[in-house]
């Protein structure tokens, strides 16, 4: 490695090299929202942000990294959403609150962020990450909104029931658009958590 590239790694590290990453990562992950993971590549990724891939690979270690911390990304935008959409008003029922989050998950994002899990398990051995680090992303957000008085274990209970609940409604709407399915198995997860947060 030269000395310059080895000096342009530091100054990547700087203050203003990560705010440089950070609105790269924004651009190409806007360009991902819009356009899906279908023949993604540094090429495509630079166009959307602006710049060259020779630039991306100086904030990025390779197309892959740079594919996982934009799916990452997108699917940060989309818990923030969220979590906004279930801590809207006080007092309110837990199975309101995840009730709400729906809307959210269904958004304009979410055939990417389906299309990451689908790659993640198509090759796992390449694109783990993309699935792996979807429970650690999700399950903060939905352990923040179960009842305050909860053990920390009643609540990791929880919170796992219903993040395996809603991707299984995530897969029923996306391979059989299957609403009234859904309908029903979300007034199932509504009476098994009233149950729960009432004993």
């Amino acid at each position: 490695m030269t000395e310059e590239r080895v000096g342009y790694r530091r100054s990547a590290k700087s203050p203003r090299g990560e705010a440089r990453r950070r609105e790269l990562l924004d651009r190409v992950a806007d360009d991902l929202g819009q356009n899906g993971l279908v023949d993604f590549s540094l090429r495509r990724a630079a166009r959307a942000a602006g710049t060259t891939h020779k630039v991306l690979l100086y904030h990025f270690a390779g197309p892959e990294e740079l594919l996982t911390e934009s799916v990452l990304q997108l699917r940060e935008r989309r818990i923030s959403r969220s979590l906004a959409a279930a801590t809207e008003g006080a007092d309110r029922p837990l199975a309101d609150r995840v009730r709400s989050m729906w809307p959210i998950l269904v958004g304009p994002e979410s055939w990417v962020l389906d299309q990451a899990i689908g790659l993640a398990m198509y090759d796992p051995a390449r694109y783990a990450d993309l699935a792996r680090e979807a429970s650690k992303q999700y399950l903060p957000a939905l352990l923040s909104i179960c009842p305050a008085a909860w053990s920390e274990q009643r609540k990791g209970e929880v919170a796992e029931l219903i993040l395996a609940t809603l991707r299984g409604f995530l897969i029923e709407w996306r391979t059989s658009g299957d609403g009234a399915g859904i309908e029903a198995g979300f007034a199932a997860l509504v009476r098994a958590l009233e149950r729960e947060e009432s004993a």
